[in-house]
């Protein structure tokens, strides 16, 4: 804790909230289990090449040994047109919940991400209680276009991922004219483009490996802990009325 001489200098600070960087909490002891990575992707059509650069990137991840799995978003109703106990809503939830890791790959359309790319993702809740279902948890964005290179999907992508308090990796892909990047099996090319998916795949299992047994203490938030224990003298002090 700082010296009160410290503290003096920071105006409304409570020190009874405050907490100095605890080395040990660093140094977890590491999961055995392969790292969960949990990849979404954001087009229904028949020839998909964001669901083939999520293929392309669940075989590198599968190598670099993580255990991953990839939602279908066929057949997900649009956020809030059914109840949150719908099958594909529940598949979706809880398989976000089994990950430590995720990947989000979207085409970009006029633009932007996709709405089948952002309702998935609606669908997955900020909050359950006092459980936030995504805190902590890595990401890495990545995005195909018809055109040439843009990063406005992955830049939108970022922003929700930050939004879900999740730790964006700095890597990240955008792979331009991706019609001309995947053969007739769906296999992604070798190119500069293939390089970086390799990249980012490398870089989120470094992260995942690194933050996933202290990403409870990397988002303990000093406002968080002031604000609990604010709710709990309250609520004594209503029963003692």
């Amino acid at each position: 804790m700082p010296e009160a001489s410290a503290l003096s200098d920071l105006p409304a600070v409570s020190p009874m909230h405050l907490r100095q960087p605890d080395m040990d909490a660093l140094r977890p002891a590491f999961s055995t289990h392969k790292p969960r990575i949990l990849i979404l992707y954001g087009s229904l059509r028949t020839v998909s090449y964001s669901r083939f650069l999520a293929q392309e990137a669940a075989r590198m991840l599968e190598y670099f040994g993580c255990e991953v799995r990839i939602f279908n978003p066929e057949g997900l109703p649009l956020p809030d047109a059914a109840p949150a106990n719908d099958p594909k809503v529940q598949e979706l939830r809880e398989w976000s919940a089994w990950s430590e890791g995720q990947v989000w790959v979207s085409p970009e359309r006029h633009g932007a991400m996709t709405g089948i790319m952002k309702a998935q993702i609606d669908w997955i809740p900020l909050s359950v209680g006092s459980v936030r279902p995504t805190q902590g948890k890595t990401l890495a964005v990545m995005q195909v276009s018809g055109g040439s290179q843009s990063f406005n999907a992955v830049s939108q992508l970022r922003i929700l991922g930050r939004w879900m308090r999740m730790i964006a990796i700095p890597n990240q892909s955008s792979v331009a004219k991706a019609f001309q990047e995947f053969d007739a099996d769906g296999r992604m090319k070798p190119s500069s483009y293939y390089d970086r998916v390799v990249d980012v795949c490398e870089e989120l299992v470094k992260f995942t490996l690194l933050t996933r047994d202290a990403s409870n203490y990397l988002t303990d938030r000093y406002s968080e802990r002031k604000e609990e224990v604010e709710k709990l003298e309250q609520r004594v002090s209503l029963r003692s009325l």
